[in-house]
């Protein structure tokens, strides 16, 4: 369906039974968020307050709550979609089926912006006319969590050489000036970033807008990771059907089928302390200097609707971003690094931590004894490639026995099968990881670790807990899968080392300590999101008769020590 607006969206979905109107006066200070969190934990309809406190304006959220609704929105542009990212990725493909090809290349006619007159329908309004929504009680403020915020190359300007992208923005609180000061909080790895040092180094300010609302395609288009060399402009008119429309005002740039647009300045070294925000990683990012941004002007449509989401531990509304992503994209990245057959990044684990990847090991097919050398290789390109760089953590193996990578428990049974513990640890130290893991050193500081396993089976993995004698200081041992054990316990790690070695765990492949192994072996998704979330690969893997050569940690039994840690964010709690 090409969408002129959000209301239009909002419409087709009230026909289509997928629309829950909230009638009464409801508080966007953690009310309206917590109404959102049970609605999506019942995979229900999209929501639209209709009286929002504070604020003339409607607001609407959990429009992307489910990929079945998801994908009924984009119903009309999915397919064509898929095709002209496969014509990217794979112009061969072209010469396979020429006819199809042509058709779906003529949709690129939606990627061309096309430039309009600034629409009279757009009132100028404050900061504090928007609704101030607040999602978690340590929140430092009212965030924008769907934003679509625009910025262009000074060295190379136009809406063709500009970047969409998904940041949260800060409206209020802090040491923030209302009205004319809002914080701009952006990841590394992020194009923004780019234009900003560009601007930086030429002593001016950057101009940034930012976008609400609108088409759907918009907001999807910010978060979408696309081919290089691809806009997200041009991507929402094709995802969308219908152009991108913008205009010029006071040398902004504003998308005139956005509810509601913000204009501003990021100063060379202007910052102020952001946050703290609830985040997807299931814990708050804390409050650090980021860039703010000097407000200009503020515009809102008429019968603007304000749409909002609430991120938090996964799954939330975000994950169906993710699924959305997987089915548009296909098997892009995959062509992208050579040998790379599949990979997941597990959402459970908060998407950039763990990564779950399948490769060729075609270096010495002459060779009877299988070990990892281009799963290496991979490893070392899927750490060089867009934001799958940010990843602490990547298990990689090999494809000859159909390992599968989208069923975690299934795919951690077959890699401890397979893995040799003195041979495939591979780390790097002082490295950058995302800016909202705090496992690590510090800001945007941590390290990595890949973990390559190839050939046959090594070790039969236990399916029950023998007797493991253990210290007053430990107990709870549990295994959360085969072979994969879990321990809990307050005292030093070295004193767990020393009691393990002196028994037998041959059937054990993994441990992992942690503050609750209750919780933790609930489900294996509580696993995945305290082992991966909570550790730092080289501060906290230790193993059982460890040693180094040649500056290669090796062990027979690795223990990753998944503790909270002092520096650590405190967690997400209702």
């Amino acid at each position: 369906m090409a969408y002129k607006s959000l209301q239009q969206c909002i419409s087709d979905l009230e026909k289509k039974g997928e629309l829950l109107k909230i009638t009464k006066e409801t508080n966007p200070d953690l009310e309206m968020p917590s109404i959102h969190l049970e609605e999506f934990a019942k995979a229900g309809k999209a929501i639209l307050f209709e009286k929002v406190k504070g604020s003339k304006f409607r607001a609407v959220s959990n429009l992307f709550g489910t990929l079945e609704r998801s994908k009924f929105i984009f119903r009309d542009s999915l397919e064509k979609v898929k095709q002209l990212i496969e014509l990217k990725t794979n112009p061969i493909s072209a010469f396979k089926n020429p006819f199809k090809a042509i058709f779906t290349a003529l949709h690129g006619i939606y990627s061309i912006p096309q430039k309009v007159r600034f629409p009279r329908s757009f009132k100028e309004i404050q900061i504090e006319d928007i609704p101030q929504i607040k999602c978690w009680k340590e929140d430092g403020g009212a965030f924008i969590t769907l934003p679509q915020v625009y910025s262009e190359d000074v060295e190379n300007p136009g809406v063709m050489n500009s970047n969409l992208g998904m940041y949260r923005i800060q409206l209020s609180g802090n040491d923030y000036e209302q009205n004319k000061e809002v914080g701009m909080h952006y990841q590394i790895h992020r194009g923004i970033g780019v234009h900003q040092k560009k601007a930086n180094e030429k002593g001016e300010p950057l101009k940034v807008s930012v976008f609400v609302g609108g088409p759907p395609a918009h907001t999807f288009a910010a978060v979408m990771p696309l081919p290089e060399g691809m806009s997200e402009i041009s991507f929402a008119g094709i995802l969308g059907k219908r152009r991108f429309r913008y205009a010029k005002k006071e040398g902004f740039n504003i998308s005139v089928d956005a509810d509601f647009v913000i204009c501003g300045e990021l100063h060379p070294n202007e910052l102020k302390p952001e946050g703290p925000f609830g985040d997807h990683l299931g814990y708050y990012s804390l409050r650090h200097d980021f860039p703010v941004m000097r407000v200009k002007k503020v515009y809102a449509k008429e019968n603007a609707i304000w749409p909002f989401t609430v991120v938090g531990r996964p799954p939330q509304e975000d994950s169906q971003f993710g699924a959305l992503i997987h089915e548009i994209s296909g098997k892009a990245i995959e062509k992208e690094i050579p040998g790379l057959k599949t990979v997941n990044a597990v959402d459970a684990a908060g998407v950039h931590p763990l990564l779950l990847a399948v490769g060729s090991e075609r270096y010495t097919p002459y060779n009877p004894i299988r070990k990892p050398q281009e799963l290496l290789t991979i490893a070392n390109h899927i750490l060089g490639t867009g934001q799958m760089s940010l990843a602490k953590y990547v298990f990689i193996c090999d494809e000859e026995y159909s390992p599968n990578v989208n069923n975690e428990r299934e795919f951690f049974t077959h890699f401890l099968e397979r893995v040799n513990w003195q041979r495939d640890l591979h780390f790097q130290t002082k490295t950058t990881i995302d800016t909202l893991d705090y496992s690590g050193d510090g800001l945007n500081e941590g390290s990595k670790l890949v973990i390559a396993a190839a050939g046959e089976i090594k070790r039969i993995l236990s399916e029950k807990v023998d007797d493991i004698s253990l210290s007053d200081d430990f107990t709870n041992p549990k295994l959360i899968s085969k072979g994969n054990l879990v321990i809990e316990g307050k005292g030093e790690i070295m004193e767990l080392i020393s009691s393990l070695e002196k028994q037998n765990l041959d059937g054990i492949g993994l441990v992992t300590l942690v503050d609750d192994s209750t919780f933790t072996s609930k489900n294996f998704s509580n696993w995945l999101w305290v082992t991966f979330t909570r550790s730092n690969p080289a501060n906290d893997i230790y193993g059982l008769n460890s040693e180094y050569r040649n500056k290669h940690f090796s062990c027979t039994v690795p223990i990753i020590d998944a503790r909270i840690k002092p520096h650590h964010a405190p967690v997400l709690e209702r």
